[in-house]
C-alpha cells in the first residue's frame, strides 16, 4: 500500500505547517530554554554575593560556577528521561514538558531569598533550581536536535538543524541584551540587590507563550512512520546498547566542541573581567556583538555542510581549535583593548562554528528513529556534563595561580575530538535518517 494513502502517516495532510513553520515553532522554544539557562551565568556576577557568604569575588564566582556545573550533572538524566519519552510518545510532547520545567527553575531563582535571610537554605534553593533546569536542558537538546533534523527538507538538513545553535546562542544574546539594558537603567548596587531577578521572571513568562507554540507543532513524519510500525521497544536502553559505536562517536565528537563552546561563550565574560581587566559594561557589549555575529554565521556554515559534507567542517574546527586556542587565550589575557578582545573572541567563535553549526544533525544521522532522541541525548549529556565544568576548571586554576594550564586543557580536549573526526565516516551519506526519509517520498519540502 502506498504511504500516501495511509491515514495519519507522512504524505497525507497530517503536516499542517511548512518546514519553516515547524522549525520556527521548535526553535523559539529552544531560544527561551537557553535564555533561561544562560541568564544564570550572565547575571551571576551580580547575584553571587546574594547566595553565598561574603568573601573575595573570585571565591564567590567559583561557588556560582560550581552550581552552574551542578546543573550539568542532571543533564544525562534529562537526556535519558526525555530521550526515552520523545522516542516513545513524540518529539512535540517532550519539547513541551522540557520548557515547563525550565520555567519552574527560573521562578525559583527569581524569588529565592538570599544568604543573609535564610543562611544555607539560599544556596540550597539555587542548587535545586539548577538541577531542575539541568534536567530540562538535558532533554531539550536531544529532542530539539532530533526534531529539527527530522522535519528538515531533504538535502537541507545541515542548514535547518543549524538553527538549534542559532536559537541556543540567541538565548544568550537575549540575556546579554537585557543585561545591557538593565546596566544602563540601574546602578550596580540595584543590580546586586534586586535587578538580577528581572531576567528570571521574564524567562518564566515567555515560557508560557512557548508552551502554546509547541503545542501547535506538527509531529515529525519519520516519527509517525516509525510509531505506526512500533514494536514497543522505542527509547529503551536495551535498544541503545545495540549501537555502542554510535554512542562513543557522539561522546568523542562532542568533547572538544562543548569545552570550546562554553569557554568562548559562558566563561568569556568572566575571563575578560577577571583576567583581561576590562570593565563589566564593555565586556557585556563585546560578548553581545561577538555572539550576534556567531548567530548569523550558523546557517551559512550549516548550508555549506550540505554541499561539502559534515566531516570537513568538523576537521576544520578540530585542526584550528587545537592549534589556535593557546596563543589566542594567551594574547586575550594580556590585552585591555576592547577591539582586540572582540576580534579574538569572534575569531574563536568562527572556529567553533565548524562544530556548533552541524553537531545536531551529525548525531541525528547516526541513529534510527526509534532510538534517535535517546541516542543523541544520553551520550551527549554525559559528555557535556564534563565539558560544562570548563568555567569552574578555569576559575579553579586561576585561583591556584595556574591559569595558563586551562588554555592547554581546552586545546587538549579539542585534540581528542580531532582524532574522532579523522577516523569517523561522512554521516550525511547513507544515514538511517536519509533511508527513513526515502520511505516517505522525498521527505519534507519547503513551502
Amino acid at each position: 500500500m502506498a504511504i500516501e494513502s495511509r491515514p495519519g502517516l507522512p504524505g497525507t495532510a497530517t503536516m499542517k505547517h511548512s518546514v519553516i513553520g515547524n522549525v520556527i515553532r521548535g526553535s523559539v522554544g529552544n531560544l527561551i530554554e537557553w535564555y533561561d539557562w544562560y541568564a544564570y551565568t550572565a547575571f551571576s556576577i551580580y547575584f553571587a554575593s546574594t547566595f553565598f557568604p561574603s568573601g573575595d569575588q573570585t571565591a564567590q564566582l567559583m561557588n556560582t560556577a560550581a552550581v552552574f556545573g551542578v546543573g550539568f550533572v542532571m543533564r544525562p538524566i534529562g537526556g535519558w528521561l526525555f530521550g526515552r519519552y520523545a522516542d516513545r510518545f513524540g518529539r512535540r510532547a517532550a519539547l513541551t514538558v522540557s520548557v515547563t520545567l525550565m520555567a519552574l527553575g527560573s521562578l525559583v531563582i527569581a524569588f529565592a531569598p538570599g544568604y543573609d535571610s535564610v543562611g544555607a537554605l539560599a544556596p540550597a534553593l539555587l542548587v535545586g533550581a539548577r538541577l531542575l533546569q539541568g534536567l530540562s536542558v538535558g532533554g531539550e537538546y536531544s529532542t530539539s536536535a532530533t526534531y529539527l533534523s527530522e522535519v528538515a527538507a531533504a538535502r537541507r538538513r545541515g542548514f535547518y538543524s543549524s538553527f538549534q545553535y542559532v536559537t541556543l546562542t540567541s538565548g544568550q544574546v537575549l540575556a546579554l541584551l537585557l543585561q545591557i539594558v538593565l546596566q544602563g537603567q540601574l546602578t550596580t548596587a540595584q543590580m546586586q540587590d534586586w535587578g538580577w531577578r528581572i531576567p528570571f521572571v521574564i524567562g518564566a513568562l515567555f515560557a508560557v507563550i512557548v508552551m502554546y507554540l509547541r503545542s501547535t507543532m506538527d509531529e515529525s513524519e519519520v516519527f509517525q512512520l516509525a510509531e505506526d510500525g512500533s514494536s514497543g521497544d522505542h527509547g529503551t536502553l536495551r535498544v541503545l546498547l545495540r549501537y555502542p559505536r554510535e554512542c562513543l562517536l557522539v561522546a568523542g565528537l562532542t568533547l572538544g566542541g562543548t569545552v570550546a563552546f562554553y569557554t568562548y561563550t559562558t566563561y568569556m565574560q568572566k575571563f575578560m573581567i577577571g583576567t583581561s581587566h576590562i570593565n563589566k559594561s564593555t565586556v557585556t557589549w563585546i560578548n553581545f556583538f561577538a555572539l550576534l555575529v556567531f548567530v548569523v554565521i550558523q546557517p551559512l556554515a550549516g548550508a555549506l555542510s550540505d554541499r561539502v559534507g559534515r566531516r570537513p567542517m568538523l576537521l576544520g574546527f578540530g585542526i584550528l581549535g587545537t592549534l589556535v586556542t593557546v596563543p589566542l587565550l594567551t594574547v586575550l589575557s594580556h590585552t585591555k583593548d576592547p577591539l582586540i578582545a572582540f576580534a579574538l573572541m569572534l575569531g574563536a567563535l568562527v572556529i567553533v562554528t565548524g562544530y556548533t553549526s552541524i553537531n545536531a544533525v551529525v548525531k541525528a544521522e547516526l541513529f534510527p528513529t526509534k532510538i534517535r532522541a535517546l541516542g543523541v541525548g544520553l551520550p551527549y549529556a554525559v559528555t557535556v556534563a564534563f565539558g560544562g565544568t570548563a568555567e569552574y576548571v578555569a576559575l579553579w586554576l586561576k585561583e591556584s595561580g595556574h591559569e595558563a594550564v586551562f588554555y592547554w586543557y581546552v586545546s587538549g580536549c579539542i585534540l581528542v575530538s580531532l582524532v574522532v573526526y579523522v577516523l569517523m565516516r561522512e554521516t550525511s551519506q547513507d544515514s538511517p535518517l536519509e533511508r527513513e526519509a526515502a520511505l516517505v517520498g522525498a521527505g519534507p519540502t519547503d513551502r
